[in-house]
């Protein structure tokens, strides 16, 4: 019994141990099935990963390629834009460089015809006196001779007397510009000859000679004038559509036998002032009312209504467009007579509007009439004290002190006329 008992506990404890050994072959067979199960699956995961990353791959490549092409092409595009944007400015610099060129040969042109007109003469330094000191003394200002003269055949280089002289001072700092008109009949001492009236200098020298007798006489450094033909009064006038001047009574009595005489000479058929007051006078009247001698002021007079008539004219030329100025251009310039260069006339132009006459008057301030040997003269009294006046009121040179070369002529006009103040 014991020895039935020991083989079927034995039979269980085999039975137990096969048992064991399945459930442990099972659990191995299930691990290692796990096991495998996961690694497919681990497997499975990174290929499908490998294959979204390469597919991410695939459309990064795919997008750079599209981008490269698209830059590629921008690149063809902006470089072909940027071609045809050099092209036009190209273009359109050389058009405006010709349309440029163009207009300057037609201004220069333009130019070119007009100071054609004027007479232009030149004048060495040499034959221009100026007394050694004064140059300096005058910096800052500049004065320019304006001389009428009266020729029947536009003799306007000499031969003729200047019958009209007026001295035109441009304050170079404030524009301002000063009138001095110098009376044809004032007793002077004409450059290398003797005293004698100061409107004969024109017609002995020109205006070389009469620029340097009032240079000595004056203490003046004037490099620079202008001629007119009394004639030429006429067309300038007429040229701004005349003047507005106040006629008197007595002036009246005289100015239509001015008209007259202009009509006659310069082919005009000028109608006569008929009553006195206020009026716009044409060229020929208004000529006529500047030569008018025989009022009261006689030659003082006549010289200070040729200075209102440039006044008057002046004053409507800086109020004229352009249109009106190239005509009074056309008209003025071919009757001027001149040693101002071209470009010098051409840098004036755009100041004249900027220009102010503030003052106008007649010189010497103090003066007599003296006869010497027959003949009517002017005497200043005395030249030394007119100077000194005249560079005080035109020049601010105050406590000015007249040259020797002025006080030596001033001396000679004393002994010859016994006026002394």
């Amino acid at each position: 019994m014991k020895a039935k008992r020991m083989k079927e506990k034995e039979k269980r404890t085999i039975g137990k141990r096969k048992a064991t050994r399945t459930e442990e072959k099972k659990e191995t067979k299930n691990r290692e099935e796990s096991t495998r199960t996961k690694s497919r699956k681990i497997d499975n995961e990174r290929l499908q990963d490998t294959e979204v990353d390469n597919a991410q791959t695939r459309r990064r490549s795919t997008k750079r390629e599209y981008k490269d092409a698209d830059d590629n092409t921008g690149r063809m595009s902006n470089k072909k834009s940027t071609k045809k944007k050099r092209k036009i400015i190209k273009w359109t610099l050389i058009t405006l460089a010709v349309l440029i060129v163009v207009f300057l040969g037609v201004l220069v042109a333009y130019v070119n015809d007009k100071l054609n007109k004027v007479n232009y003469v030149e004048i060495n330094a040499e034959d221009i006196e100026i007394t050694e000191g004064v140059e300096e003394k005058l910096e800052g200002y500049r004065t320019i001779a304006i001389f009428g003269v009266d020729s029947r055949s536009d003799q306007l280089v000499s031969g003729t007397r200047s019958d009209c002289i007026i001295l035109a001072t441009i304050n170079e700092q404030t524009r301002e510009v000063t009138l001095t008109s110098v009376y044809r009949d004032t007793y002077l001492e004409l450059t290398g000859r003797s005293l004698d009236k100061v409107t004969h200098a024109y017609a002995y020298g020109g205006a070389a000679l009469a620029i340097s007798t009032l240079n000595e006489n004056l203490d003046l450094n004037i490099k620079e004038f202008v001629t007119l033909n009394f004639d030429s009064v006429v067309d300038i006038v007429n040229a701004v559509g005349g003047v507005s001047i106040n006629v008197t009574s007595e002036e009246v009595k005289y100015i239509n036998t001015y008209i007259d005489e202009i009509n006659r000479v310069t082919g005009h058929n000028a109608s006569h002032v008929t009553q006195a007051g206020k009026q716009n006078l044409n060229g020929v009247q208004a000529l006529a009312y500047g030569r008018i001698r025989y009022t009261a002021g006689g030659d003082y007079k006549r010289t200070e209504r040729m200075r209102d008539i440039l006044m008057l004219v002046v004053d409507k030329a800086k109020r004229m467009g352009i249109p009106e100025l190239n005509s009074l251009a056309d008209t003025l310039l071919p009757q001027v007579y001149t040693n101002i260069k071209g470009g010098d006339i051409l840098a004036l132009i755009p100041q004249i509007a900027s220009y102010k006459i503030v003052n106008s008057e007649g010189w010497p301030y103090d003066t007599k009439g003296a006869t010497i040997g027959g003949v009517w003269y002017g005497p200043p009294i005395t030249l030394e004290s007119n100077v000194k006046e005249l560079h005080e009121k035109v020049y601010g040179q105050v406590d000015y002190e007249p040259t020797e070369r002025v006080k030596e002529i001033s001396n000679k006009i004393i002994e010859k006329t016994g006026y002394n103040k």
